[in-house]
């Protein structure tokens, strides 16, 4: 005996294809440099002297920048891995800062910095080789430039901070000056007004003499 059994293909095909909704929502991602402007970005390899074991160690390779504040003027130069985006420099650019040419390499330069790259200040000196010499001399100028910049913006301000003393001095000055002439208009009105009623005694017994015969 032969059992036939029929199926619906069609509610064997009835498959759901709306895909999943997403269980991953997109997070925007803050790095610290949205008030800032990129002056230079290049990529490099960085490395710092470990002064333990006097020797380079690789800090990462990525992509350094000099980043400008916006508001305060302010540069920091930001250096983060390539894949993890770990940060390998992240220091401001002084007046008091230099960078020079590694010794026997055109492609590389140092220079010492108090960084903040692992959450505590360290000072440190930094070795950076670059792709090519055309990069590395860029950095270097443009590297310069910010500190002079700086050494400008810093030359201005005490400048600024000294007019402002000078003229909370003087305005100091004038007030003091004012103090001791209104107390020396009081201590006139005061001998004045002493005089006067002294005189007026001096008439009120006067008047009351007897007359001489």
């Amino acid at each position: 005996m032969t059992v036939t059994t029929t199926v619906n293909l069609d509610s064997l095909l009835c498959v759901n294809l709306t895909p999943p909704p997403s269980l991953l929502e997109e997070v925007a991602v803050t790095t610290g440099e949205e008030e800032e402007d990129a002056i230079l970005d290049l990529k490099s390899k960085l490395y710092r002297f470990d002064k333990d074991g006097n020797q380079w160690k690789e800090r990462g390779a990525g992509t350094v920048k000099l980043l400008k504040h916006k508001k305060t003027g302010k540069v920091r130069l930001v250096m983060r891995q390539s894949k993890t985006l770990k940060i390998c420099a992240n220091h401001y650019v002084l007046a008091t800062m230099t960078v020079q040419e590694h010794a026997g390499n055109d492609k590389s330069c140092l220079w010492h910095a108090s960084d903040f790259a692992d959450d505590e200040l360290k000072d440190e000196l930094f070795c950076i080789r670059f792709a090519s010499v055309e990069n590395c001399k860029s950095f270097m100028e443009t590297f310069r430039e910010v500190a002079e910049s700086q050494k400008s913006t810093e030359e201005n301000k005490e400048a600024s901070a000294a007019a402002g003393l000078l003229e909370k001095l003087s305005v100091e000055e004038k007030e003091a000056k004012d103090k001791v002439e209104e107390k020396d208009v009081k201590a006139k009105e005061e001998t004045e007004t002493k005089e006067d009623t002294k005189k007026v005694d001096d008439s009120e017994k006067k008047d009351g003499e007897p007359a001489s015969t």
